[in-house]
Formats: C-alpha cells, sequence, structure tokens
C-alpha cells in the first residue's frame, strides 16, 4: 500500500509516520491487490487536538474515516479501528455487488462542518458524479459514514441523492 502522509499546521516525524504505515498495514489483509492502493492521511491540530483523516480510493468504493483526540495516537487507532470496521460490517455488501468494469471510481467526498449561528456556506467542493444504482450508492453512502450521497442513476442518468431518513430506512430524491 502506497501511503502519503501530510500535515496541516504539523511537522509530521519519522515516528509518527512510522506509527501510521504500521497501523495501516493491518488493513492489508482486507485488500486483494493491496501494492496498487494508495492511502491519503493528513494529521491537523485544531486548538489542542489532533485530528487524522484517511481515505483510502479503491475501485469500487472509498474508505475514509476522520477522527480527533488529545493524542495523536489515539486518534490514529481510532481511525484504523473505524475503517476496519467499516470494511467487516459491509464486506458481504460488497463482495456481492463488485462492480462490473474495470475503470477507478474517484468521488470527492463532502465533509461536515460544524454550523454556527449566522448561516454560511463554509466550504464548496466539486464532486465528480458516478452512474451508478441505488443499492451501490447506498453501500457508497455508508461506507463514507454519511448521511446523503448524490449520484447519477445508470437506469435514467439523472442525478439523484439517496439519503437516510430518521427511521433508519433510506430515501431517493431524483432530478427530472
Amino acid at each position: 500500500m502506497e501511503i502519503i502522509i501530510h500535515g496541516d499546521k504539523l511537522k509530521i516525524t519519522d515516528s509518527m509516520k512510522g506509527y501510521i504505515e504500521e497501523k495501516l498495514d493491518k488493513l492489508n489483509k482486507y485488500l486483494e491487490d493491496s501494492e496498487n492502493v494508495r492511502a491519503t492521511v493528513i494529521v491537523k491540530v485544531k486548538n489542542h487536538e489532533q485530528r487524522v483523516e484517511i481515505t483510502i480510493p479503491l475501485k469500487a468504493f472509498i474508505l475514509r474515516s476522520e477522527e480527533s483526540k488529545d493524542d495523536f495516537y489515539a486518534a490514529v487507532d481510532k481511525t484504523i479501528d473505524k475503517l476496519e470496521r467499516q470494511i467487516r460490517k459491509n464486506k458481504t455488501r460488497i463482495m456481492s455487488k463488485q462492480v462490473k468494469t474495470n475503470r477507478d471510481f474517484v468521488v470527492s467526498a463532502f465533509s461536515d462542518e460544524d454550523s454556527s449561528d449566522d448561516k454560511k456556506i463554509l466550504k464548496r467542493k466539486k464532486v465528480e458524479v458516478k452512474p451508478m444504482n441505488e443499492e451501490e450508492a447506498i453501500l457508497q453512502m455508508e461506507l463514507l459514514g454519511h448521511q446523503f450521497y448524490m449520484y447519477k442513476d445508470s437506469e435514467t442518468n439523472q442525478v439523484a441523492v439517496v439519503y437516510k431518513r430518521t427511521d433508519g430506512n433510506y430515501g431517493v430524491i431524483e432530478s427530472e
């Protein structure tokens, strides 16, 4: 696995890099072609907390986890545990719903920002909308840990949004 580590307002030391690489090696057992997988790790400092964000784009989906802790090593451990839990939780769905295409999917994920009283747009991202069916969109949403996911319906070729309802079911918003 190729690991790219960036520090935001923080210099990444050799011991930090070694620890991240050691922990990410645990995930190799779940990946078929781990030599061609690229993991991006971003370490940020906000106030006294260390935030670790790991993104691993694969052919059919994206694994992503983010965690904040006072201790850097605890944040890395918690982030890796979340990724491992995502893989184990969705393993059967992933195996039964493998994408039958050879192209790589690259989707930018929305990030959750803290809201304040004066509502304003804090961040704007452009995402590449990929053709997929509703079940694949739900899987991608669950893997990213988001409440909604925008995709292009492969049957109608229209942009749609799948979202998680408060009752635990899913809803779909379709464009005209």
